[in-house]
């Protein structure tokens, strides 16, 4: 990619980030080269350096974003480990969507570390998206193992079903492969979201124990 259009999507990334105000776009600096797009700078939460990546990763040609935010925490916000453990300990509890007694919490110098297995994937994501948003967090290691009960054996049709019914997927561009339990995604997509859906599509089929993401996103 030459200078000028890691210029220009350098430009694209900030004009994004600017334009969505669930963060500070003045905090932050982006570099771009060859579709990698590097995030600097300091927030103040944990969930406002998540939110940034995520913009980031919708814009048209980012391929891989490298996150190196700061999260610095106001004093207000700063909490000891026992008392993120126990925020954490509630927010899991009180989600419906995460398996009771299946994952737990612990928390060194305000990062959170999740261990445990569930069934599906939606229920790891489910717990991670539970105590990202606490106070005080600084980040998290989501370390939940997906091991579903029993293997389904039409897998890769099923998946390639979910990906034909997502509008805003060239479905005919992915290919699927399933063997025992590991789906195997190849191809090409238009933007870091689309690989996202299709790597999600992957994961709610019943039976999958790990997705490797082999999916390029064209420039």
């Amino acid at each position: 990619m030459s200078k000028i259009a890691n210029s220009q999507l350098q430009h694209e990334v900030l004009a994004e980030l600017e334009f969505d105000p669930s963060v500070d776009a003045t905090k932050l600096g982006v570099t771009a080269e060859d579709g990698v797009i590097t995030l600097s700078g300091h927030v103040p939460t944990f969930s406002d350096k998540w939110n940034a990546e995520r913009i980031v990763k919708r814009v048209h040609g980012v391929r891989a974003v490298a996150n190196e935010i700061d999260v610095r925490l106001a004093a207000t916000e700063t909490l000891d480990d026992a008392a993120i453990a126990r925020s954490a300990a509630n927010a899991l509890n009180w989600n419906a969507t995460v398996p009771r007694e299946k994952i737990t919490a612990g928390v060194t110098n305000a990062w959170i570390t999740l261990d445990g297995t569930v069934e599906w994937q939606f229920q790891k994501k489910a717990a991670e998206d539970a105590v990202r948003v606490l106070a005080g967090v600084r980040g998290v290691s989501n370390n939940v193992a997906v091991v579903p009960k029993a293997l389904a054996s039409d897998v890769k049709t099923k998946i390639e079903a979910a990906l034909k019914r997502n509008a805003e997927l060239e479905a005919h561009k992915i290919s699927v492969n399933a063997a025992g339990g590991t789906v195997t995604l190849t191809g090409d997509v238009r933007s870091w979201i689309e690989r996202e859906d299709a790597v999600n599509a992957a994961w709610s089929a019943a039976g999958v124990k790990n997705v490797l993401d082999e999916i390029r996103v064209r420039a």
